[in-house]
């Protein structure tokens, strides 16, 4: 089976022919470098992704915090992830890079504050 892929790890944006042969060996054609090939290979075997958003703050200057993950997870998992997300709620102070959630369902991948959030009274006293 014949499959072409475009490349996103770098501005090259390289299409990426791809074809399973009868005994389960992969060939590529059309990368510039090994980490191409090897973006290719991972989306074809096991797709990851990374999840950026956002969770709700209360009593922060600002109604939401950015999160993150700090590692990929496979990518049948993102909606079972952004549930798990979708459920915190934080308080005010948050600082930038605490911990929110550790293994996020089981994962290898933890949620993480992106944005330091002040509580409205820290605000007033600065």
């Amino acid at each position: 089976m014949k499959k072409t892929c475009i490349c996103i790890i770098c501005p090259n944006g390289c299409e990426i022919e791809t074809e399973v042969k009868e005994d389960g060996t992969l060939s590529l054609t059309g990368n510039t470098c090994d980490k191409g090939a090897d973006y290719v290979r991972q989306e074809l075997t096991a797709p990851v992704r990374t999840i950026s958003t956002s969770v709700h703050v209360k009593g922060g200057v600002l109604p939401l915090a950015s999160v993150r993950l700090t590692r990929p997870v496979p990518k049948e998992m993102i909606f079972p992830v952004m549930e798990q997300i979708r459920k915190i709620s934080l308080t005010a102070p948050v600082q930038s890079g605490t911990v929110i959630l550790r293994k996020v369902c089981g994962l290898d991948s933890d949620v993480v504050a992106t944005r330091t959030v002040r509580a409205v009274n820290e605000s007033q006293s600065l």
